[in-house]
């Protein structure tokens, strides 16, 4: 492979999984590890990416906006979330993760009597003509890009509520790594969701699998639902069924 080949490849795959370790690197090229780091150093020039300790990541502010993650796989996004939205009942206590998944719930349970407790900007606003929606905003500070609401206080805030349904979104999950998101301050907060939640349920569709992002939240055993849009890979059915953990598809 051509030198510039190898470097548009590479370019691809760190975009694809959003951190890639070098090791990763060496073994989905085929090349040395010096070879990588000369690559890596040389991608870095570039602005798109930043080194991180054994890898490499794509930058924050290369994130994908929300507004332009919001209508990639939209049909399997509403499906993931009509599927979702069926576990919540009346005088259900729940959290809404951020996400463009999650989101898409709000069409399905706006009708229902529930307390919601969220960091989703765009739930808030949805639901201030549905008297039958207590919502609590986590607060904190507006992340643009993902139009949530982060804050360092986030353990704090979480802690005091009793949370019996947690729906929660992530940009990448596998075995090794675990559940993803790309944004630290996000990730603390969607942890302490976990930590404090009966049950949780991640929505991801087939595109997420074996990808990871910069931060794990969880490991795929700390959930109790799986809901996505095709079935997974054998290696993740066993892992599902050894753990007891119930999963639903919504693709034909």
């Amino acid at each position: 492979m051509l030198k510039v080949e190898r470097l548009d490849g590479i370019k691809e795959y760190i975009k694809n999984n959003v951190t890639v370790s070098l090791d990763d690197l060496v073994k989905a090229f085929g090349v040395s590890k010096n070879t990588i780091r000369r690559d890596v150093n040389e991608l870095v020039k570039s602005g798109e990416f930043s080194k991180i300790y054994g890898g490499v990541s794509v930058n924050r502010s290369t994130i994908i906006p929300f507004q332009d993650r919001s209508i990639q796989n939209q049909s399997a996004k509403q499906q993931i979330a009509k599927q979702a939205a069926s576990y919540v009942e009346d005088g259900d206590i729940i959290f809404i993760d951020s996400g463009t998944t999650t989101i898409e719930m709000f069409h399905f349970m706006k009708h229902k009597k529930v307390t919601v407790i969220t960091n989703n900007m765009d739930f808030v606003i949805a639901a201030l003509p549905f008297e039958n929606l207590s919502v609590f905003s986590t607060g904190g500070m507006l992340e643009r890009k993902t139009k949530s609401l982060t804050s360092i206080h986030n353990k704090e805030i979480i802690k005091g509520y009793n949370i019996n349904k947690a729906f929660l979104a992530s940009s990448g999950i596998s075995l090794k790594n675990g559940v993803t998101n790309s944004l630290p301050v996000e990730s603390y907060l969607k942890a302490c969701v976990v930590e404090k939640s009966d049950e949780v349920f991640l929505l991801v569709d087939h595109h997420k699998f074996d990808k990871y992002s910069l931060t794990t939240y969880c490991s795929l055993d700390q959930i109790d639902y799986l809901v996505t849009d095709k079935q997974p890979a054998n290696q993740y059915i066993e892992f599902l069924k050894q753990h007891d953990i119930k999963w639903m598809v919504t693709g034909k």
